[in-house]
């Protein structure tokens, strides 16, 4: 009897062993976040403790996000290749030791320096992550979960926004220490527990390494309470499983690649674009009463029920369908925002914003691992993260101009953004609700 991955994961369920799963990459997941996030709440004290303007500040965030780049496109490659478990570990290791030191770095040089090789643990880490919890998951419930592993963005952007009020409050002379050290902590406990998570047994089983595979799958079904494989059971690839030549561009991949990829950049240019500059626009300057760190505490809140929409969208809508519907209310958002004249119209579009962006992060993850096979599927979210650290660094560094001239010329560019994004994820091709991945 011949039993696929999937096949045997889907006779076990979702259960205790993937919701142990979810707590451990979702507390490196929000740490991730922390750091990501961070850029646009420390940059305000970053300028007043170096001397500096906020633009020159902001370049802590361009060098975390060239970081980024590279540790994508670096560490998504080496776990198709040695495997996602011992990247994963490497990666959150440098997150903590790096994120901790960025707090004494002892001038603005160093500062950025070390937020560049943060940068580059983060960026490893993000793309491996999701392309190791989706092949632990059975294919009906592997939409909704990976949404939600997507929504520990928001409890860590949550956290961080708690952090720089909490700084603000108590009149700290350098707060973005304090942000930093905050930021770091949660990868220094995700170091012990991502010993606990195996090796992927899809990517055991590509590597011909059959035995291994099959006792990961035994100790996944053992935990959700279901029998362990039979001994006569042989676990075999999918017979239809694709393995093109030319990897993520090869000629059947080429277009969905080239789809996926640029709807990932315009995505992040947006959202790094709001919420890099927004922090330190409603912390100085704001709205009207639409300012303080207590909106910003708002505007994370309102993400949750995002992610949650999305959560229950990619399975009930679909992936590109959801994803098309959180691309448009984003642009909607902008546009009133632009158009606003008063300051309840604002924290309305700011909300909107803040609640579909991030909706759309929960179907674009949902989605993009689900399109590539297990040999090119790290590789395909490490490009994905790629292009996304594209658009964060154009955020801080391209968009400075525009957004100390004209703040709300900057977000009606977004909005134009992603109404080109939704254009462009016709080209994605196949839906992936419901279908296994070889």
């Amino acid at each position: 009897m011949n039993v696929t991955v999937d096949e045997a994961l889907a006779q076990a369920g979702a259960g205790r062993f993937q919701r142990r799963l979810m707590g451990i990459f979702g507390l490196v997941w929000a740490a991730d976040a922390m750091q990501v996030v961070a850029v646009g709440f420390a940059a305000p004290s970053i300028a007043a403790s170096f001397g500096v303007d906020m633009p020159t500040a902001l370049q802590s965030g361009t060098l975390f996000f060239l970081g980024m780049f590279f540790g994508a496109t670096l560490f998504g490659r080496l776990a198709d290749r040695i495997g996602r478990r011992n990247v994963l570990i490497v990666t959150v290791a440098c997150d903590a030791v790096f994120g901790i030191a960025s707090v004494f770095a002892p001038d603005f040089a160093w500062l950025l320096g070390l937020r560049f090789l943060t940068g580059m643990a983060v960026g490893g880490t993000l793309p491996v992550d999701y392309a190791m919890m989706a092949e632990f998951l059975p294919p009906k419930n592997r939409g909704r979960w990976l949404v939600w592993l997507e929504g520990f963005w928001a409890l860590g952007t949550l956290v961080v926004a708690l952090t720089a009020w909490a700084a603000a409050s108590l009149a700290l002379a350098a707060p973005w220490k304090l942000i930093y050290l905050v930021a770091a902590l949660p990868a220094c406990l995700g170091i012990f527990l991502r010993l606990w998570v195996p090796e992927s047994p899809m990517y055991l089983l590509r590597r011909g390494r059959e035995p291994e595979a099959r006792a990961i799958l035994n100790r996944i079904r053992m935990a959700n309470g279901a029998p362990t494989l039979p001994p006569k059971a042989r676990l075999v690839l999918p017979p239809a499983a694709p393995a093109p030549q030319g990897g993520i561009f090869a000629a059947g991949l080429a277009r969905t690649t080239l789809a996926v990829l640029t709807v990932w950049f315009l995505v992040s240019l947006s959202y790094y674009g709001v919420f890099v500059w927004l922090p330190g626009k409603l912390a100085t300057e704001g709205f009207g009463f639409v300012r303080g760190y207590g909106f910003l505490v708002i505007l994370a809140l309102a993400q949750l029920p995002g992610y949650a929409l999305a959560a229950w969208g990619v399975e009930a809508w679909g992936r590109q369908r959801t994803l098309r519907i959180f691309l448009v209310l984003s642009a909607l958002g902008c546009l009133l925002f632009v158009t606003a004249s008063t300051g309840a119209v604002v924290a309305g579009a700011l909300m909107l914003m803040s609640f579909a962006l991030l909706g759309t992060w929960g179907a674009l993850y949902a989605l993009t691992p689900e399109i590539y096979p297990t040999t090119l599927r790290a590789t395909g979210m490490g490009m994905a993260g790629a292009l996304a650290r594209l658009g964060g660094l154009a955020a801080p560094s391209l968009m400075a101009a525009l957004a100390t001239r004209d703040f709300n010329a900057m977000i009606g560019l977004f909005a134009a953004l992603l109404v080109l994004a939704a254009a462009l994820s016709f080209g994605i091709g196949r839906e992936t609700r419901g279908a296994s991945i070889a």
